[in-house]
Formats: structure tokens, C-alpha cells, sequence
């Protein structure tokens, strides 16, 4: 199944100051998140961004609060932002069924989250290049655990292109940086 622009929302969890130092590779997962919040910018299509116990673990990095300024921030304390109350109600004012997923920690927060949204009826795209653990071994045991439940893993340029679906458009153009 293709995402589809007017179908889908940005779902950014958790790349935050305090944790993101100890992510395996956190500077790919950071940069594919903040291009796929910039891509849905360009797009309108709705994005969110949560942010796990501020207190203990900062802000968002400043690449995703950048890119995230037409964003909805939320604070949570629970693992899954599906079980925080008041999310899945505000993911569905966007009136979309189609998620697209990015964050940190894949074998946590994004693993209970995408299950979360999953059993609330959404599409679940995981996108395995913008995601991350403190280890590779967390990270694949994770996607490996979401596919076999149903969750399409896709790439970030995937989600763009798919968004974009044609070549050639005044979209296109606008992505095309974002793309190269």
C-alpha cells in the first residue's frame, strides 16, 4: 500500500537533547526526521512531534525543532504516544488514517507507539532510516517485530516520493532539495 499525501500525517517521537547522544547513529535519524518535517511542510500535510519527560530528557534537538515549526508538540510520560491521554484524539482532528513514523528509541517509544496506533485502527509506516536505538541490535529486532505485525517499513525518500506522486510539478521542484 502507497501513503498518500491527503491521507497521511508526520509522526516524530522523541528525538530529544539528552537522548539522542546515545542513539546509534542519532545524526541520520535526526536529519531524515527533520527532511520529512520539512517535506510535510511544503506538502500541509499535518505533522506532531512528541517529546518524552522533558524534564529528565530535553527538548527536541534544535534540527527538529527548526524543521517542525508548523508542528503540534506534546509532553508525555508514557512509552507509547497512543496510550498518553489526549493523543490519539488529537493525531485524529487531522482526520487522516495513515501515519508516518520516525523517532527514538525504535525498540521502545516508536515500538509502542506504532503498535498503539496500529490497534487504534491507523496505517503504520515505520520509517527505518529516521529511526533509532541505543543499539543496532535493538533497532532490527524492533523493525523486525513491526513487520511481522503488519507495519510497512519504508526509507524516507520513499515517503517523499510517495507523497509526491509525479514528477515534474510545482512540488516537486519544492522538494527536489530535500530529495538531493
Amino acid at each position: 500500500m502507497l501513503i498518500r499525501r491527503a491521507d497521511s500525517l508526520l509522526l516524530v517521537v522523541d528525538i530529544q537533547q539528552k537522548l539522542a547522544p546515545a542513539i546509534h547513529d542519532s545524526a541520520r535519524v535526526a536529519a531524515n526526521s527533520a527532511r520529512l518535517l520539512e517535506g510535510s511542510r511544503l506538502l500541509c500535510i499535518p505533522a506532531f512531534v512528541s517529546e518524552q519527560y522533558v524534564k529528565g530528557l530535553g527538548p527536541s534537538l534544535e534540527i527538529i525543532r527548526q524543521a517542525a515549526g508548523h508542528a503540534r508538540f506534546f509532553e508525555k510520560t508514557h512509552f507509547s504516544c497512543a496510550a498518553e491521554p489526549g493523543v490519539l484524539a488529537l493525531l485524529r482532528t487531522a482526520q487522516r488514517p495513515q501515519v508516518v513514523l520516525t523517532g527514538t528509541e525504535t525498540h521502545v517509544c516508536v515500538l509502542q507507539t506504532a503498535f498503539g496506533l496500529l490497534a487504534a485502527g491507523f496505517e503504520v509506516f515505520l520509517v527505518s532510516d529516521a529511526a533509532g536505538s541505543r543499539t543496532p541490535e535493538n533497532r532490527s529486532a524492533a523493525i523486525e517485530r513491526m513487520q511481522a505485525a503488519g507495519i510497512a517499513i519504508v526509507t524516507t525518500e520513499m515517503v517523499l516520493f510517495e507523497w509526491l506522486h509525479q514528477a515534474g510539478t510545482d512540488d516537486f521542484r519544492k522538494l527536489l532539495p530535500l530529495i538531493k
